[in-house]
């Protein structure tokens, strides 16, 4: 199946699930998005080697449930991360998405915890030791590729590129560029999914399952990187659409064709 084939087929399920979402109860959407923000989290932290037990994430995300942040070592950070996927989808909401250095900035921001004043400042060496084995660039040329970055995002080429691969392509340059010790790649996707939810798409979730396959394709080309994410995305879809679907009685089943 060609790239644009797919793109075509993910529309067409993402206008169904655009249809379903705006028929939907306001219990039920709230119920999506608190489910969503879960495997979001959960799933993300996998990518990055950390497991989360299902009690934590819900102590820290959950208002309604009073606990104590001590006996919670990840409480902070699934909050930071929560607050990030917020910034996320209000970011995303603004007529106009500023697509520059102090969003990217802002994003890690959010989503790291500074304990030693020192993660908010770009990197320094290239670590030893890391989760990611693509190539990332020099430290002396982070700068100067993430304002080419920003430079290319309001590019007319950019702007004629599918919003798939776009946001795609956005995540993919972020992450060789790798800002930050830590969080680059967390950002990266938070980025992405800023991107398509602009766009009127679901975020890309990746699964934990594909932790291995999302770092074979990372260092490869484009084509591989883009693949992953119409498969997460295809896969969120599907699943927020059975979700939904659920939620209506057989003789209350809206008329997708008709609206009704």
């Amino acid at each position: 199946m060609s790239e644009q084939t797919s793109f075509y087929e993910i529309d067409a399920k993402m206008e169904t699930l655009r249809e379903l979402l705006d028929q939907a109860s306001e219990q039920t959407t709230a119920q999506f998005d608190a489910a969503l923000d879960l495997s979001w989290i959960y799933h993300d932290n996998a990518l990055e080697g950390i497991v989360l037990h299902f009690h934590e994430l819900k102590a820290a995300v959950d208002s309604r449930i009073i606990s104590d942040s001590t006996l919670i070592p990840m409480y902070d950070e699934i909050c930071a991360h929560k607050g990030a996927i917020d910034l996320v989808r209000n970011l995303a909401t603004r007529r106009r998405v500023a697509f520059d250095l102090n969003t990217i900035k802002i994003l890690h921001q959010t989503v790291t915890i500074d304990h030693n004043g020192k993660q908010y400042h770009y990197r320094k060496e290239n670590p030893l030791h890391r989760l990611y084995f693509h190539e990332i660039v020099q430290p002396e040329k982070i700068s100067y590729k993430l304002r080419k970055l920003v430079d290319w995002a309001l590019s007319p080429e950019f702007k004629k590129m599918h919003p798939i691969r776009r946001a795609t392509s956005v995540h993919q340059q972020l992450i060789i560029i790798y800002p930050w010790m830590k969080n680059s790649g967390k950002v990266a996707r938070l980025l992405m999914n800023m991107l398509l939810y602009r766009d009127g798409y679901l975020p890309a979730v990746i699964h934990a399952v594909e932790r291995q396959h999302y770092y074979e394709v990372l260092r490869g080309d484009l084509e591989g990187v883009t693949g992953l994410v119409l498969a997460s995305l295809e896969n969120g879809i599907d699943s927020a659409t059975r979700f939904l679907r659920e939620d209506f009685d057989e003789d209350e089943e809206p008329n997708l064709a008709t609206g009704g």
